[in-house]
């Protein structure tokens, strides 16, 4: 009899608890379960009409959103509607937002160790910078040094190797790079003004008007689709490869760390997800919209040009320089360094066998359509 009433209580108590658990479910909108609804803004580095950089962002937010059945939201704010671009990464050390999509090259300054989230001059493609971050122990080095930026970094994107950049005189030799007034920032700015280059701070809507007026000689910036949309070829006609300091170029998502550690368990795999989603699109979309852009600044007179071999080699050995330089000040850099350099070595190697072979013989051999 007590047994039966006990079942009986039971029974009800489970039925009531399974009500209770769907009616939760209900108002908390599935996925997310009980999860609470949050509102984050993201502070890009980069403006609204570079829809590829600036999209990496926008596709970020849309799938957090989805992934959390609309109970995480991330509003997405183009560069200096909060903050310049280059106060990115300030802004979420101090919580000015909580999350921003940005180049770590920018904070060069601060410490030259921020580079390698990115790129640095005669690095890695986007493939072996990959390859590094994800299980050559690049990552772990990475939020290592971060942590004490109060950032949580994740890669958000890639723009794969960029060009050298707009001149508006041929480049011959070193020597006419001396006194060259160039818009370059970061390591490659350190590395060009051994070359007798006088490297330019600006950011992409200051370009144009500056070349155009002559307070610069030349400027790089990413490649033939974002570069046509800046419209550099109307009065810089000459468009020079490769962009040496920029072998594969990596965005990144910086999370404030305090926020973050707030997050449920179910929200930072969603940004794990949607940040390698993003990283993923971006280098898609650059390899598809880069070559009808470059036929079509080609259309508009483009003049396309190879750096010199002089000009090549001065420039692996200044960057040689410049490492040694840093290595011997910088703990932190030199940590990084040492262990990138070997990773580095052993991709080169592998990548010249097969991948290098490949590639040489289809680029000979396009096979037209």
């Amino acid at each position: 009899m007590e047994r039966r009433s006990f079942l009986k209580k039971a029974s009800v108590a489970a039925g009531a608890g399974v009500l209770a658990a769907c009616a939760g479910k209900t108002e908390s909108t599935g996925a997310a379960g009980a999860n609470p609804k949050l509102e984050w803004t993201l502070a890009s580095s980069f403006p609204k009409n570079l829809d590829t950089i600036f999209g990496g962002a926008e596709l970020f937010a849309k799938r957090v959103k989805e992934l959390s059945s609309g109970q995480f939201i991330i509003s997405v704010k183009a560069a200096g509607e909060i903050v310049a671009g280059t106060q990115v990464l300030d802004a979420v050390k101090n919580k000015t937002v909580q999350i921003g999509h940005t180049s770590s090259y920018y904070y060069f300054g601060q410490d030259a160790t921020f580079a390698f989230d990115t790129a640095v001059p005669f690095g890695m493609t986007s493939r072996q910078h990959n390859a590094w971050m994800l299980h050559g122990g690049g990552q772990e080095l990475m939020r290592e040094f971060f942590k004490a930026h109060n950032v949580v970094n994740f890669m958000g994107g890639n723009t794969g190797t960029q060009m050298g950049g707009w001149f508006k005189k041929e480049i011959k030799s070193v020597e006419d790079l001396k006194g060259l007034k160039f818009r370059v920032g970061g390591f490659a700015g350190k590395v060009l003004s051994k070359l007798g280059v006088v490297p330019q701070q600006l950011p992409g809507d200051q370009v144009y008007p500056a070349l155009e007026k002559g307070t610069i000689d030349g400027a790089e910036w990413v490649g033939p689709y974002d570069d046509e949309k800046l419209s550099f070829y109307k009065v810089a006609p000459h468009y020079y490869y490769p962009g040496w300091w920029e072998g594969g170029a990596s965005l990144s998502f910086y999370v404030n760390s305090e926020e973050y550690e707030k997050l449920p368990e179910l929200y930072k795999s969603i940004i794990a997800a949607a940040s390698m989603e993003a990283h993923t699109d971006m280098q898609a979309k650059y390899d598809a919209k880069n070559p009808e852009a470059m036929a079509n600044l080609m259309k508009n007179g483009t003049q396309l040009h190879p750096f010199p071999d002089d000009v090549m080699a001065a420039s692996f050995k200044a960057t040689q320089e410049v490492f040694a330089e840093e290595s011997a000040k910088n703990p932190a850099f030199k940590k990084v360094f040492d262990q990138w350099i070997k990773f580095r070595y052993n991709e080169v190697q592998w990548f010249g066998i097969a991948e290098k072979s490949y590639t040489d013989f289809t680029t000979s051999n396009p096979w037209n359509p």
